[in-house]
């Protein structure tokens, strides 16, 4: 898939609103073990978040999770699943900068978790999310909430799926401690 047109504003040097950054976003990573390209397209350290710099935010090199008490925003090209490089979950998770916190074998080798709140939209293609016992089957216009659950994203079709995901950071809940995961 082509590059993604990222447009940011902000203000000049007199308060004026302006656009800042508008070309193909730089930040481009093709994990192989995850069969994705992902896009950071923003990310922010603070919450609430400093909005008067003009700095690109989204040069910084950062694993999946968003940073402590921040966000961050990707969008994500998941490639179909027969073309999967079959490298593991421990290989997805290092590749993703995910932590492994020893718990139960993943139900998939794409399996983790991330201790955030997320918003997907799904903007183009079909996608599988399975979870620890169900599955949802998510297509263009769909929107998921997803607060910390264990997840893998399968794209079992023969087109590329295209996401975007902003991630919050967030409180560990309670229920982690009940049932461990393969990552988070």
């Amino acid at each position: 898939m082509s590059g993604i047109r990222r447009v940011v504003t902000g203000h000049d040097k007199d308060g004026k609103a302006v656009v800042v950054i508008d070309g193909t976003a730089p930040n481009v990573k093709e994990r192989k073990a995850a069969n994705v390209v992902s896009t950071l397209m923003w990310v922010v350290n603070e919450t609430p978040a400093d909005i008067s710099g003009s700095a690109d935010r989204a040069t910084a090199d950062i694993g999946v999770a968003p940073p402590p008490n921040g966000h961050i925003f990707r969008i994500v090209d998941f490639l179909p699943a027969s073309g999967a490089s079959g490298e593991g979950n421990e290989a997805m998770l290092r590749e993703m900068g995910i932590k492994n916190d020893g718990g139960t074998p993943p139900r998939h080798a794409f399996t983790h978790r991330t201790k955030s709140i997320d918003y997907a939209l799904i903007l183009e293609g079909e996608i599988d999310m399975l979870l620890d016992d169900s599955e949802i089957h998510l297509k263009a216009g769909d929107v998921l909430v997803q607060q910390g659950t264990n997840h893998a994203w399968v794209n079992n079709t023969d087109k590329v799926c295209r996401v975007a995901f902003v991630l919050i950071d967030g409180v560990e809940p309670p229920a982690w401690k009940l049932k461990p995961s393969a990552g988070h």
